[in-house]
């Protein structure tokens, strides 16, 4: 169960707390409650591996039939970027 409470902060504190969450991809809210749970010493808690499901569109791809293509891929783009641009001799 949780409670919900108000708080007031310095406006500075307030600027930089919302921009360490974000930085963080979370909210304000939510970081407070973990610095709050770290300051306790309660252990972090796991996250469920079913959370990272289905938060993407691959646009499509199929991405267990072509990793190999896409790797590929990748690592001739990453190359590309490390060479000036010059596609690879195949």
């Amino acid at each position: 169960m949780t409670v919900r409470t108000q708080i007031a902060l310095e406006e500075q504190h307030h600027r930089r707390a919302k921009q360490r969450a974000a930085d963080l991809g979370v909210s304000l809210a939510e970081y407070i409650r973990r610095l709050l749970a770290r300051d306790l010493g309660e252990p972090s808690p796991r996250a469920e591996a079913a959370t990272v499901f289905d938060l993407f569109d691959s646009g499509g791809t199929d991405v267990t039939r072509e990793k190999d293509r896409l790797v590929a891929e990748a690592l001739e783009a990453e190359r590309r970027r490390d060479h000036g641009g010059a596609p690879s001799p195949v």
